[in-house]
């Protein structure tokens, strides 16, 4: 995923996620001045200090209270307040609210034209259920937040970028959830945010097939000729150069990706464990078809490394400048 120069500075708004987590450890790593952009971390600032401090490293931070006090060539910081102190390592359900908190801000700032993208950090969903909030992850949020009624969640590496047909599903729910006017719109929001924030002209999409051998022509599952082929035949008729149901078997072999922009698997673990195998650390989550420009880091709250100065923040880098990319493409 190159990226492209712009005379353009956004401001892109990072929430580091669970504080007990390594997302305020990979904020206070960054370095403003290797950004084309203008960074706001949307945190307590007790608790940044008192990370930086346990973490030993001198990362002076410009408290703002509005966008407009930032500053390019500082870590900036928009002050939310923690309901309890944080400690690393330990999960207290009494700052989730904080972390949604954080989240509101990013997106009410994207939508307002504050910010012109949000960048998240590792949350811990179930210590967000546990205080008794509904939240099955950031894309289904963000969906709900900005009133849209599709998104699509993709995943990419510098090699590498698998859309999914499903997110956040139990398997068995999986076949009954691939109808033909979802899949046909997930496909369409896919061929027009590839173009439109990723500027390929015409990206080349190919859609894994539900079922082993993409169903053996009906023996092994119907999904693929009554639902996943239709769509296909749709998309193409609408201009869109998508090509399966592929075997998702062989979707993945090197000759198959020489000529594919990105993939659309069917399911969660169809197509993600081939990603992070293939560039874990260096995969980023970008959520398609809403108003606003989400990237996020892909992997999670790893509340053992919790400042031990130990955290890897090659994905949350990755993630901002591939923000950055699609706020100047788009």
């Amino acid at each position: 995923m190159l990226l492209s120069k712009s005379e353009s500075n956004p401001i892109v708004a990072i929430t580091p996620g669970e504080p007990a987590g390594i997302g305020p450890d990979i904020c206070l790593s960054l370095v403003p001045e290797a950004y084309e952009a203008t960074l706001i971390v949307i945190a307590d600032p007790e608790l940044m200090v008192e990370r930086a401090r346990l973490l030993k490293v001198n990362c002076p931070l410009n408290v703002i209270t509005q966008a407009s006090g930032a500053q390019a060539n500082k870590l900036n910081l928009m002050p939310v307040t923690t309901a309890v102190p944080s400690i690393p390592g330990q999960l207290n359900s009494d700052n989730a609210g904080y972390v949604l908190n954080t989240l509101e801000i990013a997106v009410n700032g994207c939508l307002e034209k504050r910010f012109d993208a949000m960048v998240t950090g590792p949350v811990q969903k179930s210590i967000i259920n546990d205080a008794g909030y509904p939240f099955s992850g950031h894309t289904e949020w963000l969906a709900k937040k900005t009133q849209t009624d599709r998104v699509v969640m993709m995943l990419a590496t510098s090699k590498l970028r698998v859309a999914l047909a499903t997110t956040h599903l139990p398997l068995r729910d999986v076949a009954d959830a691939i109808e033909q006017s979802s899949l046909l719109e997930t496909i369409e929001i896919l061929n027009h945010d590839m173009i439109n924030k990723f500027q390929l002209d015409q990206p080349r999409i190919l859609v894994c097939g539900l079922n082993p051998h993409a169903g053996e022509q009906g023996h092994l599952g119907r999904e693929e000729i009554d639902v996943i082929e239709p769509v296909i035949q749709m998309a193409k008729s609408r201009g869109i150069n998508v090509i399966g149901p592929i075997p998702a078997d062989t979707a993945f072999t090197p000759a198959m990706l020489s000529n594919t922009d990105v993939v659309l698997a069917m399911y969660h673990d169809q197509g993600l464990p081939v990603l992070k195998h293939q560039g874990f650390g260096d995969a980023v989550n970008v959520t398609l078809g809403l108003p606003i420009v989400r990237t996020s880091v892909d992997h999670g709250t790893a509340l053992d490394l919790a400042a031990t100065g130990k955290a890897d923040a090659s994905s949350l880098d990755t993630a901002i400048r591939i923000a950055i990319n699609m706020c100047q493409s788009s």
